[in-house]
């Protein structure tokens, strides 16, 4: 199973889930490359976000395939927006939020280091009810949709989805601390690709955030994170 992390986002625009148009330039270089390069996949699984609609759809149209397509609640991304309301109450909208970016030299930079702020918070546990989701319900849902996969009978999966379920499910098969979740979703790039081999013995990681359609030295531009 390949699971593959969404194109870039809209980031500081109004609607973050829409792909920017460097997201759809990954987006269809992926498939291009996965066509030349990748069995065509029995089944495409993809989390309920736009983003991850979009990247399958740019990606599966690059690649010439018209796989099966399997909706997973257990896919999708944690709720940035609730997330950082709870540490920060006073950037609950995505206006508030915009306006304090736009106050710092780094928006990236500065969007990371509350976003890894809230995660802690979120993670922490002692905040539980303050959450529509909580971190055990998260890391369950993603394990959920793994087993689902797994058990599809599907011999060549293709997974749409994001950072978050991405580092749960490898720090999950790899044997890793819970608490240390996070720690992988950090530097995955957008369109790259985990590779799993699920079996009844035992589910294995093969490759990490790769991204070899963008390697290209000219494609420099391409490799982004948030």
């Amino acid at each position: 199973m390949l699971l593959i992390r969404h194109g870039q986002a809209s980031f500081r625009a109004a609607d973050y889930d829409r792909l920017s148009p460097l997201g759809e330039e990954q987006s269809r270089r992926l498939g291009a490359w996965l066509a030349s390069t990748d069995r065509a996949p029995d089944l495409v699984a993809i989390g309920p976000r736009e983003r991850h609609r979009r990247t399958a759809q740019l990606c599966l149209q690059a690649a010439g395939v018209e796989p099966p397509l399997l909706e997973l609640d257990g896919l999708d991304e944690v709720d940035h927006e609730e997330l950082l309301a709870r540490l920060r109450p006073d950037l609950a909208s995505p206006e508030a939020l915009r306006a304090e970016l736009k106050q710092t030299s780094d928006p990236y930079r500065a969007f990371q280091q509350l976003f890894v702020a809230a995660i802690e918070r979120w993670t922490g546990g002692a905040h539980d009810a303050h959450y529509t989701l909580t971190w055990p319900s998260f890391r369950t849902r993603a394990l959920d949709a793994l087993q689902t996969l797994a058990e599809h009978g599907a011999k060549n999966i293709w997974a749409f989805t994001s950072g978050g379920p991405i580092a749960v499910l490898t720090n999950t098969i790899v044997g890793a601390p819970a608490g240390q979740t996070f720690k992988l979703s950090w530097p995955l790039v957008n369109t790259s690709l985990t590779r799993l081999r699920l079996s009844k013995q035992g589910h294995a990681l093969v490759t990490y955030n790769a991204w070899p359609h963008l390697a290209r030295m000219e494609d420099s531009a391409l490799v982004t994170h948030r």
